[in-house]
């Protein structure tokens, strides 16, 4: 029997069947090339949720990540590679990102996270390569290791907030037990994505003008499919009768509207904490798209 793979080569050997380019990778990840190659040949670990990010980068299920030849399941060389973020009994499952309600530190790169502080106190257009790398503690061309210029570092860190995003609302969606239980999902993870990641997000909302046709188009269709999925749930349940709403598509935009503008005004370790403001969104978010006083959603979940 050869030796099981770790998960680094397992990552290798899927993007090169795929023809991605390590760098592409890694700026879509929002690390730098240096970072993924010590990822991929096993100097460092990797989280669920980026495994996860992986997978969707890379067009393919989860498991495929665990699972790059076709075998029938990941091996434990590369489940140790995870440091235990995933359960060896979930590997294979939407488990795979964990919970989408629970949030730990962003994981950014220095000059990454020195860019993400820059664009959100200045603006992407009033910040400079030598303010950032001041801000890093970086010298100018220490940050060059790590990316060629501002704008990749901006296109690096909407990539990254749109992948985590679409992973944790596909996590939710799948969870509901109907379409009214969806649309209360969507709207929870919407809601504490935007207070926990108040500042990735507010940087998507605010510099995607400053991206380039390419990709913007790009960046657009990711936001436009997360949109769709809750115009859809909510058509649904209308459909079902659970809500009452005149327009469900306008309706629908009011709800995601809500909880993108958020990051405007949300200052994290104030008095309302995200768990609790996401709570409330969705009882604003139920009334706005008329739920009859006698519908409840599934007991399980609430």
């Amino acid at each position: 029997m050869g030796e099981e793979p770790s998960i680094g080569t397992s990552i290798r050997r899927l993007r090169t069947a795929r023809g991605v380019s390590l760098r592409a990778l890694a700026a879509g990840l929002g690390v730098s090339p240096a970072t993924l190659s010590a990822v991929e040949n096993g100097h460092t670990g990797v989280s669920a949720v980026r495994v996860a990010a992986i997978a969707d980068l890379l067009g393919v299920p989860v498991a495929r990540v665990f699972d790059p030849d076709g075998r029938s399941g990941p091996g434990p060389g590369v489940l140790a590679g995870l440091g235990g973020a995933v359960p060896p009994d979930r590997a294979g499952d939407h488990g795979d990102l964990g919970d989408w309600r629970r949030y730990g530190p962003l994981e950014l790169d220095p000059a990454l996270a020195a860019a993400l502080a820059t664009f959100v106190e200045v603006g992407y257009h009033g910040s400079t390569i030598r303010t950032i790398a001041a801000h890093a503690g970086l010298s100018v061309s220490g940050l060059y290791h790590y990316y060629e210029s501002k704008y990749d570092m901006l296109v690096a860190l909407l990539d990254r907030t749109m992948v985590e995003l679409d992973a944790r609302m596909r996590a939710a969606r799948a969870q509901g037990a109907g379409p009214l239980d969806r649309v209360a999902a969507l709207v929870e993870c919407l809601a504490l994505f935007h207070s926990h990641r108040r500042a990735t997000s507010f940087l998507g909302a605010s510099e995607m003008r400053s991206l380039r046709p390419e990709d913007y188009v790009r960046v657009a269709a990711v936001r436009r499919a997360q949109q769709q999925a809750v115009d859809e749930e909510v058509a649904a349940a209308v459909a079902a009768g659970l809500l009452a709403v005149a327009d469900p598509g306008t309706a629908a935009r009011a709800v995601v509207t809500l909880c993108t503008a958020i990051p405007q005004w949300y200052r994290p370790g104030g008095p309302t904490a995200p768990e609790e403001l996401a709570e409330q969104y969705v009882g604003f978010a139920l009334a706005l798209l008329g739920r009859p006083p006698s519908t409840g959603l599934d007991p399980s979940r609430m």
